[in-house]
């Protein structure tokens, strides 16, 4: 009975590693995916026909977010330190390609003067001066 006992209890624990590899394997993918695919934007972004360049750089910026939110389903399924510090300079490399992006306009535009929000006061639409 012990050894029935034994051998079910392996199998539960490889079944529990293999549902911890699927929970990992989607998000990591699309991790790697969305930085692959923003680097190619990030590449053709300065020699590419300046009436679509707004086009790529925006789509650096979704690519960027859906690796962010791909990377938090990642950290909620507790991954291997190795595996974490590789998706984490994926999206430190995603940040830089943003930044590119956005050029000159790194910088939020100025709220308008007696428009700042206070703190712990949200902005809404109406309350901006745009």
């Amino acid at each position: 009975k012990n050894a029935s006992a034994l051998v079910q209890a392996r199998r539960d624990a490889t079944a529990a590693a293999a549902a911890e590899a699927r929970a990992l394997a989607a998000p990591v993918a699309l991790v790697e995916r969305c930085r692959a695919h923003a680097q190619l934007l990030d590449e053709f972004s300065p020699i590419c026909n300046p009436n679509i360049v707004s086009d790529a750089k925006v789509g650096v910026h979704l690519l960027a977010g859906a690796a962010r939110a791909a990377f938090q389903t990642v950290l909620v399924n507790s991954p291997p330190d190795d595996l974490k510090a590789r998706l984490e300079a994926d999206i430190a490399a995603l940040d830089a390609m943003e930044t590119r992006a956005l050029g000159a306009a790194a910088a939020p535009p100025p709220f308008a003067p007696g428009l700042a929000p206070r703190a712990g006061e949200f902005v809404t639409a109406e309350a901006t001066p745009f």
